[in-house]
């Protein structure tokens, strides 16, 4: 497919109200096409046009709509969506897909903006979350009081899930609106709390939640230890600060968690921003595996969990804009490698509690500068009738960036 005719191919948004909500330039584009794509739902949404081809989305839809538009190089194309295209909907897989200006664009009014009106929110007080073909813990990551979310749903069950999974985190009292077939006749609207939440909802539906329950967690780095499921090998709270301040997340970026123990760094990585990726990385089967859960757990689901030992593993790994060695760090080869994955602007953080570690660390520091700090940390606990402090090991942290 290639870039230079942009307007042989054009993704039209459909409203709840199908066919009847397009206005007639965009009832003439629609009907001028000689091929249309789409859901078996936005198809049914558009009188039947002589000698027009007409394709359902296939089955495995990336793939598929990659084939599909390879067997039409020259047609007349217009690509069926819902609402607007680029809300977590197909514009955005288009573009990622073929590239910027393969394709035109004709939005509808989109869900969130119906959902918003209806609700009587402002965009700037209202957070968006899509789980549409995702996992609904993503939504665990926006739990505040007084927090107003708008989640898409993935169908009629989501509403169900995703009270049973508040209820489950200390947000029953969350009141909870589901909007459902915005902008069409049949708009419906069901409320309730999250712990008394019953009855069925349309398939195509927005929840709206007004957040009511405890503060979890925050929202800058340093979750509470116990945030996390672990078997004692976790970055504890005040040196994960410290590294996440070093590492710095950025939005997109793409953070790599070596020796991951129970996966904080990256869940954090992760928590900064919605668009920040990471990978953890840990060579022990259980921790992988409880890494998962406790992402999960956190509202990142899609933290990628690498079950394998580095360096050996991270050849096959995307390139990173970060990288935080936890442990591990003396395995020849696993610094230095890690250090040049990264590109302009990259940081790496490594801890070490061993006198071996800090001797590879110091030559390090000497080799490529940085910051190099040693961090002891100390926690009140009772001495017989007293208090007294408890020194925890001092961890030597080499933080750089290229």
């Amino acid at each position: 497919m290639s870039a230079s005719s942009p307007s042989r191919v054009t993704v039209v948004g459909l409203g709840a109200d199908g066919w009847s909500g397009l206005p007639e330039p965009t009832r003439a584009l629609v009907r001028r096409a000689e091929v249309l794509l789409g859901g078996a739902r936005h198809l049914a949404l558009v009188p039947e046009v002589p000698g027009q081809v007409r394709e359902p989305w296939p089955h495995g839809f990336r793939d598929g709509l990659v084939a599909l538009m390879e067997r039409y190089p020259t047609e007349r194309v217009v690509v069926l969506g819902t609402g607007d295209p680029f809300v977590s909907g197909l514009g955005s897989t288009m573009v990622e897909l073929f590239g910027p200006g393969v394709a035109s664009f004709v939005p509808a009014v989109s869900s969130v903006s119906l959902a918003r009106a209806r609700m009587g929110w402002s965009a700037e007080s209202t957070q968006v979350v899509t789980v549409v073909g995702r996992d609904v813990h993503a939504v665990l990551r926006h739990l505040a009081p007084g927090h107003r979310v708008l989640v898409l749903s993935s169908d009629e069950t989501t509403p169900a899930e995703l009270a049973a999974l508040l209820a489950a985190h200390g947000y029953g009292s969350s009141r909870m609106v589901v909007m459902g077939d915005l902008g069409a006749a049949d708009e419906s609207r069901t409320e309730g709390t999250a712990e008394s939440w019953h009855g069925e909802v349309s398939r195509l539906n927005v929840v709206a939640l007004e957040l009511r329950g405890p503060v979890v967690g925050s929202w800058t780095a340093g979750l509470p230890d116990d945030a996390f499921d672990h078997d004692g090998q976790l970055t504890k709270r005040d040196l994960r600060a410290s590294a996440l301040a070093r590492l710095a997340p950025q939005p997109g970026q793409l953070l790599w968690d070596v020796g991951a123990g129970a996966g904080s760094v990256g869940i954090e990585w992760m928590r900064a921003h919605p668009t920040c990726r990471a990978v953890a990385v840990e060579a022990d089967a259980e921790r992988a595996a409880r890494i998962g859960r406790n992402a999960s757990a956190l509202g990142v689901p899609t933290l990628r969990v690498v079950h394998g030992h580095a360096p050996e593993v991270l050849d096959s790994l995307p390139a990173p804009d970060a990288v935080f060695v936890g442990g591990g760090a003396t395995v020849p080869g696993l610094v230095t490698g890690c250090l040049a994955r990264l590109g302009p602007g990259g940081r790496l953080v490594v801890h070490g509690v061993t006198v071996e570690t800090e001797t590879l660390l110091a030559a390090l520091y000497a080799e490529h500068g940085g910051e190099l700090t040693r961090i002891a940390v100390e926690h009140a606990a009772p001495i017989g009738g007293f208090t007294g402090w408890t020194p925890a090991r001092t961890v030597t942290q080499w933080a750089v960036s290229r």
